[in-house]
């Protein structure tokens, strides 16, 4: 199912009250992230409050949605698992703080040169990462936060030569 496709069947199936505004849906192969913003408590935004008060009051109104919601997420998962084939993660945000709460954490197999495995063991070495694994999608996150919009372009240049497939003759 394509994104716009999947952003418009959760937010036909999320009821209205577990979020201000219709959420964010995220997928690929194996996996569709449904992220969705919840109102801040008041005293997120009370000054009076130190900074990491504010983070506990943000973090507590993401665990008790979490919480309010646990049954109706997991049935609109089951429905969504069953027709997409993919497992549904889902995750708040409050704030500017986000979590997730069920997310796959899917293997992926490559082959690496010597130096680019030298690149993961001084992370290691460095105290970065644990292991090759963790070096590596420690790596993948830097290049997402730092090429965003570069990754975005790619993204969106994909969707468009997806729709012209679709548009293509049957064979």
């Amino acid at each position: 199912m394509e994104p716009d496709r999947l952003c418009a069947w959760f937010g036909a199936r999320v009821p209205d009250d577990w979020y201000v505004a219709p959420p964010e849906v995220l997928a690929d192969r194996e996996e569709v992230l449904v992220v969705g913003e919840i109102a801040a408590p008041a005293a997120a935004h009370d000054p009076a409050l130190a900074d990491d008060e504010q983070q506990l009051a943000l973090a507590a109104a993401i665990r008790a949605h979490r919480e309010r919601t646990r049954d109706g997420r997991v049935a609109l998962a089951a429905e969504a698992e069953a027709l997409l084939g993919r497992k549904v993660a889902w995750g708040a945000r409050c704030g500017g703080r986000t979590e997730v709460f069920t997310a796959l954490s899917v293997p992926v197999m490559t082959r690496l040169r010597l130096p680019e495995r030298q690149v993961l063991d001084t992370l290691i070495d460095a105290g970065v990462a644990r292991s090759r694994s963790e070096a590596l999608a420690w790596c993948v996150r830097l290049v997402g936060r730092h090429q965003g919009d570069w990754i975005a372009e790619l993204r969106a240049a994909m969707e468009g030569l997806e729709r012209a497939r679709r548009r293509g003759p049957d064979v």
